[in-house]
């Protein structure tokens, strides 16, 4: 996946074939922001006016730009796999849940 940031928000890009255009999709916003371009330069000045333009939409409103995220979440697991982290968790003399923060930790470090 190809990540672009700009002030602290991420943006997802993509390569739009019909229009001949790469395509950002700005991440963890309250509400939808995208941009286009044809270059990296094109798609770092679109990012940053499509941001501001959000950022200025939400200060009139009065809302929150950024998504609130509790900390929380259901994840389903085979039982087999379940079994399988609560034997390692042992093993390490850790919980599950921190067993589980660490491998979501390395994964999406960066």
């Amino acid at each position: 996946m190809n990540i672009m940031l700009v002030n602290g928000y991420r943006a997802k890009i993509e390569y739009d074939e019909e229009l001949d255009l790469f395509r950002g999709e700005i991440l963890g916003l309250t509400g939808g922001a995208d941009f286009y371009g044809k270059n990296t330069k094109e798609l770092r000045a679109e990012f940053k006016k499509s941001l501001q333009v959000f950022l200025e939409v939400c200060k009139e409103k009065g809302i929150e730009p950024r998504r609130h995220f509790s900390g929380k979440f259901n994840l389903r697991i085979p039982p087999e796999l379940h079994e399988k982290l609560a034997i390692e968790a042992q093993a390490q003399g850790k919980s599950i849940n921190t067993l589980a923060q660490e491998a979501l930790q390395e994964r999406v470090a960066h």
